[in-house]
């Protein structure tokens, strides 16, 4: 897909038995949806609510809990909130369905870049463009004389600095959560690094100098972060920044807004948004879309609803009330400050996350296997020998390689 411009908790739920004002039409099918649980999904959800018989799960665990939920017949869904890989396991499994008779009939006001086409069948509507990029604090650089990073070598002298200061309790986060969350974080200092994942044949290709200059730069992050790390998601992160704990992080687009939520935030105007720090041949960082896929497991008459239900969610009116929330691909949408640091990731040449069926497995096996490396238990070689190994055997299982 190609983007011209590129500007995602706990568990919340939310329900609506009547249409209100701000919904186009009157559901009267009853519809639920499961995705992500970050300040723009809320604001879409509450939104398709609006149109009655609508029940959202915002769920930080929905990666896990989807496949199971779609495969069931009838799906306990029928919405489904995704990003280039987490739609990968539904594709996969045959569990979403084509949408092309549904843009046709209901998707006059999406542009072409939100039609997301697999085999030349539309199979997600995208709402949204995500990155992770720079965030920090702009009074604690000002204040210690430091310039904006923009490399990760800049990022970790600045730490230096910012850690003999003590002005904060960590200089930096990350979302290092054992899982989905470190092995993005690889994926982003790999891409960094102009390594490639995978290889002629489906083979892996990470245990190499990229790969460890990789793990390299990983593990040095940890010396200025909270020694809990490995429980560390986008949230964690979110709240340590609002709550005056840290300094700096590489943390998704999608969570801009809360660093200037005054219900929430201590660090309202305190924070500013650059772009992802450079490795040594691009920005370390990877960009995805969020959006929409259908169940393929239910009723016409519930596939209609539920398609046009997500298209109010995704109108000029939400769209107007939230243009700060995310890096909209929507008609109506303004791009402000908290969209600088997308925008700057994916000028710099940032590439989009390379979703796949082998990647799937590639990404899972780094998330359960690099925190060997970040504790010690194993040096870099060795960690991506054995992730490598790991990869293999669920490759074959999955009939990728021979």
């Amino acid at each position: 897909m190609k983007l011209k411009t590129l500007l995602a908790a706990g568990a919340v739920a939310m329900s609506s038995t009547a249409a209100f004002a701000g919904c186009a039409i009157e559901n009267t099918v009853p519809l639920k949806s499961l995705s992500a649980g970050f300040e723009a999904w809320k604001a879409v959800t509450d939104a398709m609510a609006e149109c009655g018989n609508f029940q959202a799960s915002l769920d930080q665990e929905f990666r896990e809990k989807q496949p199971e939920a779609f495969a069931a017949n009838p799906a306990l869904y029928q919405i489904g909130g995704v990003a280039n890989a987490t739609m990968i396991p539904l594709l996969n499994a045959g569990s979403i369905r084509p949408l092309d008779d549904l843009v046709a009939k209901y998707g006059q006001n999406l542009t072409p870049n939100q039609l997301i086409k697999v085999d030349g069948k539309v199979m997600a509507i995208a709402m949204m463009v995500n990155a992770q990029h720079l965030m920090y604090r702009s009074d604690i650089l000002a204040d210690l004389g430091i310039a904006e990073p923009a490399t990760w070598d800049e990022v970790l002298a600045a730490a230096e600095k910012i850690k003999a200061a003590g002005v904060v309790e960590y200089p930096l986060g990350g979302t290092f959560k054992t899982g989905w969350n470190l092995g993005e974080e690889f994926v982003n200092m790999y891409l960094g690094e102009g390594g490639t994942f995978i290889g002629e044949g489906n083979m892996p290709a990470i245990n190499n100098a990229q790969g460890v200059a990789a793990l390299e730069t990983m593990k040095a992050m940890t010396a200025y972060m909270d020694p809990e790390y490995l429980v560390s998601d986008s949230t964690y992160v979110q709240q340590q920044f609002q709550q005056g704990k840290i300094a700096m992080a590489n943390l998704w687009a999608s969570r801009a807004a809360a660093m200037d939520d005054e219900a929430e935030s201590q660090v309202v105007g305190k924070v500013a948004m650059a772009a992802a720090p450079n490795g040594s041949a691009a920005p370390a960082s990877s960009l995805w879309w969020d959006g929409f896929v259908f169940a393929a497991n239910m009723s016409d008459q519930e596939a209609e609803a539920a398609f046009q239900v997500a298209m109010e969610g995704i109108d000029g009116e939400m769209v107007s009330a939230n243009n700060d929330a995310a890096v909209w691909l929507l008609n109506g949408y303004t791009p402000g400050k908290l969209a600088a640091g997308a925008a700057a990731t994916a000028a710099n040449g940032a590439s989009p996350y390379p979703a796949s069926g082998p990647m799937g497995i590639m990404h899972t096996v780094l998330g359960n296997g690099l925190a060997d490396y970040l504790t010690g238990a194993k040096d870099a070689e060795t960690t991506l020998a054995d992730i490598e190994a790991a990869y293999m055997t669920a490759a074959k299982e999955a009939g990728l390689v021979k």
